[in-house]
């Protein structure tokens, strides 16, 4: 699936709502670097995560945010926090909510997983504040 007429309008919700969150320039790297074995699961993320959970009504894409990085941070999956943190610039959640949403994980999913993902937040937030001063 591509951006052209064969493309679902579920793909294309999902490709706005995409680029909406990570910005442009994050899903175009993205798109420029898919190959054949890769493209099917880029796909299937821009149709079933963006076009199908992302753009649903219920959640703000604020609250979206929350969650996601929450959930992200209890998993252990460090590039997609990052990538997540990031993408607050465009979803409007507040590095206040990311420390609440990080608490919870420390209760709820385990210090240590709360504690490096703290470390990777304020990574980000000083690489977005440097990027911003520059």
């Amino acid at each position: 699936m591509s951006d052209t007429p064969l493309a679902s309008e579920r793909y294309r919700q999902g490709m706005a709502t995409r680029r909406a969150v990570l910005g442009d320039s994050h899903v175009d790297r993205a798109e420029a670097i898919s190959t054949a074995f890769d493209k099917p699961f880029q796909d299937l993320i821009t149709e079933a995560a963006w076009g199908h959970v992302w753009s649903r009504p219920g959640l703000t894409k604020r609250e979206r945010s929350i969650v996601t990085i929450a959930l992200l941070a209890a998993l252990g999956q460090d590039d997609e926090v990052a990538m997540h943190v990031r993408a607050t610039a465009n979803t409007g959640a507040s590095r206040d909510d990311i420390c609440e949403a990080l608490l919870h994980v420390a209760i709820y999913a385990g210090v240590p997983a709360a504690n490096h993902a703290i470390k990777i937040a304020k990574q980000v937030f000083e690489q977005m504040d440097a990027e911003k001063a520059a």
